[in-house]
């Protein structure tokens, strides 16, 4: 089987195994859309962030909470195909380390894309008004794509480091949490000065914020192209290392 034939196989199989796993599934679903309802009704009225709905200026960091999350679940399913021994039965039939982890990188940006819409769901039920256009719309959702492809890469290389699949999905908590040192729930400026730096110069904080303008109708500046950015470099370093990888965990 060629790779251009067996990438959409691949990208299928890893599909059906989200699917079957109901408990990842429904947490990559749920946990995003539960953050969301939890920072609005419970937190939204303490919370200073400058905007008359606190929704209004939540949801863009709940989308990035959410496409990171899912994201890093593709470290668990790469750890698990290498500890079960399927890829070297992929390897009998020539299937390159490439092919395998492009179809991972694939099916895990569909499954986040279709939680991203789940989140956009929710949010409308809840009181989101965004004032985004066509071109607008277009843009968030090619931003918020490409953010997902550059973690799960980023994922994927971490599911060949690590020697057990419970050992990766320590990175799945890490990147849960890297939002919130960002603008996703409250402005930088309310933050510990010590804390703006990194705040300011995540992965993150563009992405947050080039998302936000976007479907508000603001001026987003350069943002988008740091966001962009980001994701270019986080692809490119996970594309190096994968490789390289691969190739010492299956000898």
């Amino acid at each position: 089987m060629s790779e251009l034939a067996a990438w959409p196989v691949l990208a299928g199989r890893s599909l059906r195994l989200t699917i079957r796993n109901l408990d990842s599934l429904l947490t990559a679903v749920l946990l995003p859309v539960m953050v969301l309802l939890l920072f609005v009704y419970l937190f939204g009225g303490a919370i200073q962030s400058g905007t008359p709905e606190y929704v209004t200026y939540a949801v863009p960091g709940v989308l990035v909470m959410c496409a990171s999350y899912g994201a890093s679940m593709t470290a668990v399913m790469v750890a698990s195909d290498l500890q079960e021994g399927i890829v070297d039965r992929f390897r009998s039939m020539d299937i390159g380390g490439r092919t395998l982890l492009s179809g991972h990188v694939t099916a895990s940006a569909l499954r986040n894309l279709f939680s991203v819409v789940m989140v956009f769901s929710v949010a409308f039920a809840i009181g989101f008004r965004p004032g985004a256009g066509p071109a607008a719309w277009l843009a968030t959702f090619a931003l918020l794509t490409a953010f997902i492809v550059a973690m799960s890469a980023i994922s994927a290389t971490v599911g060949l480091l690590a020697r057990t699949p419970e050992a990766a999905s320590g990175f799945t908590f890490f990147v849960l949490f890297l939002p919130y040192p960002s603008s996703a729930f409250v402005p930088i400026e309310t933050m510990p000065d010590w804390m703006h730096g990194f705040a300011r110069n995540q992965p993150a904080t563009p992405i947050i914020e080039s998302v936000r303008g976007l479907l508000l109708g603001q001026p987003v500046g350069d943002r988008p192209w740091t966001a962009l950015a980001w994701c270019a470099g986080i692809l490119l370093v996970a594309a190096a290392l994968s490789g390289v990888l691969f190739r010492r965990r299956t000898r």
